[in-house]
């Protein structure tokens, strides 16, 4: 990821629409804000998509890619369904698109594990979390080869896709999802050996953020389904510092993992000649608390779960940091500027080209919003406000992130001045969405 971020645009203040996989994959794939509490939910693909007409449902940029002649396969978790076909965790295979009309191909190889639901959650022995009765740890490390985990053999696919491709001759789409780092944390061991365990930082603030409310956090329930886990997290108290940095070392090298996926199939599109006229973007569907605020998971309108990678390598250009704010709901816009292709959709999200060409511009919208937990939470430099619709005080939560970066304080209170500066533009994103 180093490399391509040395040689694209690195957003280093990107942040998703919506913090849980489903929900940000819809944002990042229509390119509208959320106006209805089913687009922040895991399955508004499957409700929004899956289930309605060509008519009813909303464009995707895929649609709008395949419009204009471009072949498009999708490997692994695109949307939220992890093969792309909708079905219950423990359920058979279904033949339900879950993006119907997006795909030339859909592709996923689940090995051992079956199922994509199984691979997803699977350990290195073929089981899973979902028929182990999630009698599982939340991490695990075991000396096999990538392969002896899903995402390996992803990669693999990717890589033979891309022969298949360049001898193809069409303009294409490569969709390509990868699994980690999302839980379990497993990956092979020599992921692991690249880190010293009793090295890892514990999270510099694992505590309620004071003038805060239980409310604006969550009880790290995703976490606590794994039941062999030594500890539990919760917002009364912090794990062990022993066990906290032992989770962190399973993110880690689950990132490292897939890291080197990554490396395989880009080492892949330069083999095939195809770098030089093919854009990359590396983009991260949401972040996740790993201690901070007392959280251990997403779900929430904090800085640790919001904030997501992004890089974009275009070829031709050279790589720079961009640090003003951008959002997932710009992606599909800067694809079709990219690309010169016109939209044929009203989008909520504004092309990100100009930014790249020049980072410094002062044109850039430079804010960022998004919408789960009952909050819409606005991003701008310095500040993060979010307004939550709750009966539970406070109803308004304003962090100082240029001397507050890891949001200990509320100040909501202490500065009004700023709520009243910020609030014109939160209205901006106010979409009714919480105002039934």
């Amino acid at each position: 990821m180093d490399a391509i971020a040395a040689e694209g645009s690195l957003f280093t203040n990107h942040y998703v629409t919506v913090p849980t996989c489903g929900a940000s994959r819809y944002n990042l794939l229509t390119g509208i804000l959320p106006k209805t509490k089913t687009e922040i939910g895991n399955d508004a693909a499957v409700k929004l998509i899956s289930n309605k007409s060509s008519k009813e449902r909303p464009k995707t940029f895929l649609n709008e890619l395949r419009e204009n002649g471009y072949y498009t396969v999708g490997i692994g978790k695109i949307s939220h369904h992890p093969d792309g076909y909708v079905y219950g965790y423990q359920e058979p295979k279904s033949d339900i698109i879950e993006l119907p009309e997006s795909w030339d191909e859909m592709l996923f190889d689940s090995g051992k594990w079956g199922t994509g639901h199984n691979a997803f959650f699977g350990y290195a022995d073929g089981s899973n979390r979902n028929d182990k009765n999630k009698q599982v740890k939340p991490y695990e490390s075991t000396d096999v080869e990538d392969e002896g985990y899903p995402d390996g053999l992803t990669a693999n696919l990717a890589v033979q896709k891309l022969k298949e491709l360049k001898q193809k001759g069409q303009p294409f789409f490569l969709g390509l999802g990868f699994f980690k780092p999302h839980l379990p944390f497993t990956a092979p061991k020599k992921y692991w050996d690249l880190y010293n365990e009793g090295d890892i930082p514990l999270a510099p603030f694992p505590a309620i953020p004071e003038n805060s409310s239980k409310s604006s956090l969550q009880e790290s329930g995703e976490f606590n389904q794994y039941s062999l886990g030594e500890e539990k997290a919760g917002l009364d108290s912090a794990m062990s510092d022993a066990y906290s940095r032992k989770i962190r070392h399973g993110y880690l090298a689950a990132i490292s993992y897939i890291d080197a996926q990554i490396g395989k199939v880009i080492h892949s599109l330069e083999e095939q000649g195809l770098a030089e006229n093919t854009i990359i973007v590396l983009w991260g569907d949401h972040g996740w608390h790993l201690g901070d605020q007392l959280t251990w998971g997403k779900h929430t309108v904090f800085e640790s779960a919001l904030k997501s990678v992004l890089i974009i390598k275009r070829p031709g250009h050279k790589g720079e940091k961009i640090d003003q704010i951008v959002s997932t709901t710009d992606i599909y816009p800067t694809i079709m500027e990219m690309l010169q292709l016109e939209s044929s959709e009203q989008l909520d999200g504004q092309s990100m080209v100009s930014l790249m060409d020049d980072p410094s511009t002062s044109q850039w919208r430079n804010t960022a919003y998004s919408y789960f937990r009952n909050g819409i939470s606005l991003r701008v430099p310095d500040y993060r406000m979010t307004r939550y619709f709750r009966k539970i005080s406070p109803e308004v939560e304003l962090y100082d992130l240029k001397n507050d970066p890891n949001e200990t304080i509320n100040i909501a209170d202490k500065a009004p001045e700023q709520v009243k500066r910020l609030d014109p533009i939160w209205q901006k994103g106010n979409t009714g969405i919480f105002q039934d």
